[in-house]
């Protein structure tokens, strides 16, 4: 599997943000998203043994697969590898490919509204976060997930989108506040990495 890099730090987003995780970034993705701030393209070819003593040097039980687009490489017996080590394993997926159901953690964050090949193919998730650019544009995803036929679960996240604009981000974050209390079955989540500027 080719791999771009193996990190430690805090999950910076959603359900488990501050949570302590050992990241497993693949390299490569099938979405070219206009917003995406990650580097992944880089990357080396690692085993599962390779990868598994990675993981081992770190005390974080929580194990995020990653990219990229990680359901485009992951193999069953990295996830069993893992669970024998004792490790609670989430993968972050654009929901494009259906995803391993030995996998703890599915966080669904689909791409619809910003590329043009990324029809959804998962129908169900753990957690589901959208980027947030506009109200319309999210009644617009969320009525498209529907027709999916995804199965909205119970933790659900809008994620202000960052444009590397202080202003609009500014403008974006005070819409998306104010669409999570007239939609309160949404929560709001910020991307504390950036906030407090860690990996």
């Amino acid at each position: 599997m080719k791999i771009n890099e193996v990190f430690y730090s805090l999950q910076g987003e959603g359900y488990f943000s501050g949570v302590p995780a050992v990241f497993v970034r693949f390299s490569g993705c099938n979405l070219k998203c206009p917003f995406c701030d990650t580097t992944h393209d880089d990357g080396k070819e690692m085993t599962v043994d390779e990868i598994i003593e990675a993981v081992s040097k770190y005390p974080a039980k929580h194990v995020v697969l990653t990219g990229g687009e990680p359901s485009l490489f992951i193999k069953n017996l990295l996830i069993d590898r893992l669970h024998s080590e004792g490790r609670y394993v989430a993968i972050e997926t654009n929901g494009t490919r259906n995803i391993n159901e030995n996998i703890d953690w599915i966080t669904l964050s689909p791409k619809i509204a910003q590329t043009h090949n990324a029809q959804l193919n998962l129908t169900k998730c753990d957690e589901l976060k959208l980027i947030f650019q506009t109200s319309q544009q999210t009644d617009e995803i969320i009525n498209i997930l529907k027709e999916s036929g995804l199965l909205f679960p119970k933790q659900m996240f809008l994620q202000p989108c960052d444009t590397g604009n202080a202003e609009k981000n500014k403008k974006i974050i005070a819409d998306c506040v104010s669409y999570c209390k007239s939609h309160s079955q949404w929560r709001l989540s910020l991307q504390i990495h950036k906030i407090i500027d860690i990996k």
